[in-house]
């Protein structure tokens, strides 16, 4: 009899911690909420791209797309700040009392300024130091710099005599000498041996004496 009792007793407790353990786990799935929105300007209405959306205190979030469209899921009553160069960061606390787990937003952002700190620029003491520092300083190129010498077009010729063909190109040499081998299918090709155009060309050459020894740049210049 005793015995009975301690196991219904047990069974009514794991009864009841599995019930809270449902319990909870609805409830957390209830205050789950995912935020939907668009981070604009204040004063134009414009997209602010690349804006960072973080839940604070957390130490993750998002970055808005280009359009300024942003989606994050976070939890009822936490904290997201906004943050974007060039614009005052704010913050939105997420309302509990929010029925749902979708949630849109609109988050207007100011325009902020920076003030930099202040550089002084100074002559160099004597003309020996400027012609020495313009003769020998190394001034590091700047971005316009380097694209142009970048997209020179004697580089950009060089590389593509030294560059291999890629599968396009190679399939279509390919195609092509079949299809040049397909005109003389089942006979001989010609041979210019027994072409007179040709033989014309090669005597008119012969004659203006474009086979010497010193108009030929394919013979040593012994």
């Amino acid at each position: 009899m005793i015995r009975t009792r301690a196991l219904t007793r047990f069974f009514l407790l794991l009864s009841a911690l599995f019930a809270a353990g449902a319990s909870m786990a609805q409830q957390g799935m209830e205050n789950i909420i995912q935020i939907n929105g668009v981070v604009m300007t204040a004063d134009s209405l414009r997209a602010v791209p690349g804006a960072t959306v973080l839940v604070k205190n957390q130490n993750r979030g998002v970055e808005a797309e280009y359009t300024g469209v942003f989606s994050i899921v976070c939890y009822k009553g936490d904290t997201l700040e906004f943050s974007s160069i060039g614009y005052r960061s704010k913050e939105f606390v997420v309302p509990r009392n929010i029925e749902g787990q979708y949630y849109s937003l609109i988050q207007l952002m100011v325009q902020d300024t920076f003030y930099l700190p202040e550089t002084i620029i100074r002559p160099l003491p004597s003309k020996e130091a400027f012609d020495y520092a313009f003769k020998y300083w190394n001034i590091p190129n700047d971005q316009y710099e380097l694209a142009r010498r970048n997209t020179d077009a004697y580089l950009l010729r060089m590389l593509a005599y030294t560059m291999p063909i890629d599968g396009r190109e190679a399939q279509a040499r390919q195609l092509a000498k079949q299809a040049n081998e397909a005109v003389y299918y089942m006979q001989r090709p010609p041979m210019n041996i027994f072409n007179p155009i040709a033989w014309g060309e090669f005597i008119q050459s012969w004659k203006r004496g474009d086979y010497r020894k010193k108009n030929n740049p394919y013979r040593s210049q012994n």
